[in-house]
């Protein structure tokens, strides 16, 4: 095995042209030992600057062998390329490439976040470096507030962060003038003295002079290699790479970095977020706000089929609603109400008769309708007296002339002041007198015509003479499921009657139909909702793909100093992530506003959140992020390290 530090042979680089292709390096042999300080020179075009890709890792060959401490490279993928380049090498470029919203001291702590440091010790170390440098003031200065030769000193400091045992400078000092050029010179020199690997790409001859070796390469083929001095080729680097942390402490580190990158880059472009945002705030409050509108419609229905008696069975003669001999069945009778509230399964029955009137009171005249109840009605229906007392057994045995009244008849009553309990009105033919007044219900099925309830004798001898009913109601009892208290009953008077000659109403179908349909559509205006949300996710998607686009020069300095195809997926990841988390929290606000308006306002639209909702949305919008994030993210991990540097 070969003692070199670094080894080409016979490496050959292509690049595509046309139809055909440029050949760059002509079958280059090259050994390079550790401790040397070689110069690349050359005319621009000769090659040179592909070779030092190459030999950063930065570029593969098209053919040929190189190999890394006796490691072959074109054997490694492209976690283990970065590897390389995170614990061994150290880049020096000729435009400094420092990232532009991060401190001097940020910049030089960059490789060790990669690497795992621990944060006290990359800390102080980057701070040595800037300080060894002769930027001890300036550790978080960002690189517009430095000079050419302050930037070029941050990156040398970038370079020996993890150790930097072999240190690649690319045209050095190009871009200095002629002071500044000579004090980076003078620290390579140092490096080198302390046992550094330096190479030197460059076409100045002057630069060439300070390395011991200098290669000169033309036309992709090397013509010369000559030493000025004879160096120890056996000797070691004296710097060792920092120490990683634990497993676990290294992603969190990692993670933590990638997370602060996507604030800055947010920030970076407030306005460009919020657009990007737009859609999907958008969307999430349209889905929760259309969620919380069907769910409180659904509660307001459900309350007034309550006000209604809690799950009742109504019975009705006939076959169905609109039944025209249902008019001649008279079958259906007060006993069958009173054999039925003596079942286990029933908690209350009571049978109804219903009449419109003229209701007259004093000089007043209104159209009112009466309702002939038995005594059980109230607990039935779920009613509750607002002032006096409900009718009684005894009342209804002896067919008394008394009325419980509802709120729309008390007011009618009213009009001339006072309570109306102990008034006497005349209802058709019939003289009452009113002994209770129901509170009010949320229940509006009455219309508003005046109610006024009387005891079913009553109605029945004195007011409609018939004592066939119009319908039975029945309360279930608690525990017992409505189907088969349904069933029971049907069995009943199916065999009282000899027959069926009725059917029945069950407020639990009516319930479950009311619940069926409010999810229903429900469903389909989220349906709806949702196409905003995918709107806004493709928004995301072009943003991010542009945002990669714009940052390929930073993509390929992370991936230059030891970043891992994860940390940039990781990264762009993130920002999709956060953009869609923070739409969707916004979102889910603006749904939750729009909520207090419309109740302060009294518009109507009852709005009901729920926790899953608000909870689900927020998983969405991320979900969102990620799935619409994963395409460019993936784009911005696969794209070449030295193709990404080459873009402005």
């Amino acid at each position: 095995m070969s003692g070199a530090l670094l080894e080409m042979r016979g490496l050959r680089r292509e690049f595509p042209a046309g139809e055909g292709v440029v050949t760059v390096l002509k079958d280059i042999d090259l050994r390079i030992n550790a401790g040397e300080m070689v110069a690349i020179v050359g005319a621009s075009g000769s090659g040179k600057s592909t070779l030092m890709n190459i030999l950063g890792c930065l570029d593969r060959p098209t053919a040929g062998s190189y190999r890394i401490g006796g490691e072959e490279a074109g054997e490694l993928g492209p976690d283990a390329l970065a590897a390389l380049r995170r614990e061994r090498f150290g880049f020096i470029f000729q435009r400094y490439h420092l990232l532009e919203d991060l401190s001097a001291q940020s910049n030089v702590e960059l490789p060790a976040v990669y690497l795992g440091t621990d944060i006290p010790v990359r800390r102080a170390r980057a701070r040595a470096l800037l300080a060894r440098l002769g930027l001890g003031e300036r550790t978080q200065h960002r690189p517009g507030q430095l000079s050419g030769g302050q930037q070029q000193r941050v990156s040398i400091a970038r370079a020996l962060m993890n150790g930097g045992a072999i240190i690649l400078a690319d045209e050095p000092t190009g871009a200095l003038d002629k002071g500044s050029g000579e004090e980076v010179m003078r620290i390579l020199k140092e490096l080198h003295a302390e046992g550094h690997t330096i190479i030197l790409v460059t076409h100045d001859m002057m630069v060439a002079s300070h390395a011991q070796r200098v290669i000169e390469i033309s036309d992709g083929v090397i013509i010369s290699d000559h030493q000025h001095v004879v160096v120890d080729a056996a000797r070691p680097s004296s710097v060792a790479a920092s120490a990683s942390a634990a497993s676990w402490r290294m992603f969190a580190d990692r993670f933590g970095e990638a997370f602060a990158m996507a604030l800055r880059a947010m920030n970076a472009h407030r306005l460009r977020t919020f657009l990007t945002m737009l859609g999907i705030i958008i969307g999430i409050a349209a889905v929760v706000s259309v969620v919380a509108l069907g769910r409180g419609a659904q509660q307001q229905v459900m309350t007034q089929i309550s006000d209604l008696g809690t799950n009742t069975l109504d019975i009705y003669p006939g076959k169905d609603f609109g039944d025209l001999r249902a008019d001649t069945i008279e079958t259906l009778v007060a006993a069958d109400a009173e054999v039925l509230a003596e079942q286990p399964y029933i908690d209350s029955a009571t049978p109804n008769l219903a009449v419109s009137v003229t209701a007259l009171h004093r000089e007043g005249a209104v159209s009112a309708q009466v309702t002939g109840v038995g005594p059980q009605h109230f607990r039935v229906r779920g009613l509750r007296l607002a002032e006096g007392r409900f009718f009684d057994q005894r009342d209804a045995d002896q067919h008394a002339q008394v009325a419980v009244i509802d709120p729309k008849a008390a007011a009618a009553l009213r009009a001339g002041g006072g309570s109306p309990l102990g008034e006497v009105v005349l209802l058709g033919g019939m003289p009452v007198e009113i002994i209770g007044v129901l509170k009010p219900v949320q229940n509006n099925s009455g219309g508003s015509t005046p109610t006024f309830y009387v005891p079913y004798t009553a109605a029945a001898t004195r007011l409609v003479g018939k004592y066939h009913l119009d319908s039975i109601t029945l309360r279930v009892s608690d525990g017992i499921s409505s189907k088969i208290a349904q069933q029971a009953a049907t069995a009943l008077l199916t065999e009282r009657h000899g027959g069926k000659d009725f059917f029945v109403m069950n407020s639990d179908q009516i319930r479950q139909t009311i619940t069926r349909t409010s999810t229903t559509l429900t469903l389909l205006i989220s349906a709806i909702a949702m196409i905003a949300l995918l709107v806004g996710g493709i928004g995301v998607m072009n943003i991010m793909l542009v945002s990669v686009t714009e940052r390929t020069r930073e993509i390929g300095v992370r991936m230059a100093i030891g970043a891992r195809q994860s940390d940039i997926l990781q990264q762009f990841l993130i920002e999709a992530v956060l953009v869609c988390l923070v739409g969707g929290v916004l979102g889910v606000s603006l749904a939750l506003a729009l909520g207090l308006v419309a109740e302060l306002a009294g518009l109507g639209f009852p709005m009901s959140f729920s926790v899953w909702s608000i909870v689900l949305a927020v998983a969405c919008s991320t979900l969102i992020g990620i799935t619409f994030g994963f395409l460019p993210a993936r784009n911005a991990a696969r794209l070449d390290p030295v193709q990404a540097l080459a873009r402005d």
